[in-house]
């Protein structure tokens, strides 16, 4: 086996049992997202002295500790998930739109302090696709509308969100905007208008 031009890159997840004690179950910013990464790399430094012995980390280049996932990098991976939802609705002649609450609400489930954003893709299939699967087979969704997405019983801050729930509702879609004005067919044509005679008044 040939190892030239090779990158080898390790993944572990030692000292993720203490990440959700250091950094807490919430969002972070600022100052205290820095400090909270810090501690955090602090810790899972040690744990890797303490389980891999010093002439195996002297042989590795570099040691990247990832940085918390902040929630408007959680919100892009909503959007990012919720676009592929959108591509099977078309099929339907439907369309999907969240409101920021909404948004909000499926990045607070979706995520985790140790898991990350890995239980994300099931929150969306739980708490949206699956709805939206009962409420089409039911036909309380239409074809032709607009699936606005909203959230009842949440503020859209706090993180106390067990009783709020996702409410869909279908309004129709606007009509499609015209590429181009209609043609009036009473003006005449422009060929009509360079035969035209032309007369010459003093």
């Amino acid at each position: 086996m040939d190892f030239k031009n090779t990158v080898i890159i390790f993944t572990s997840n030692l000292g993720t049992s203490d990440i959700s004690k250091a950094v807490g179950l919430g969002f972070t910013s600022g100052q205290d997202t820095a400090s909270n990464y810090e501690r955090m790399k602090n810790k899972v430094n040690d744990e890797l002295k303490k389980h891999f012995r010093p002439e195996f980390l002297n042989r590795i280049d570099d040691i990247i500790v990832f940085h918390q996932l902040t929630q408007d990098e959680i919100i892009k991976m909503v959007d990012l998930m919720i676009a592929r939802v959108e591509t099977q609705l078309k099929n339907k002649d439907m369309a999907l739109e969240l409101t920021d609450r909404a948004k909000s609400l499926l990045a607070k489930r979706g995520f985790d302090p140790v898991l990350g954003a890995r239980p994300l893709r099931r929150t969306i299939q739980r708490e949206i696709e699956d709805t939206l699967s009962e409420k089409i087979l039911f036909g309380e969704i239409q074809p032709g509308q607009i699936i606005i997405t909203d959230v009842e019983g949440w503020d859209g801050v706090s993180d106390d969100h067990d009783k709020a729930k996702f409410v869909f509702r279908g309004e129709a879609k606007p009509n499609r905007v015209p590429d181009a004005p209609p043609v009036d067919l009473a003006a005449p044509a422009a060929s009509e208008v360079q035969d035209a005679p032309v007369t010459e008044t003093e």
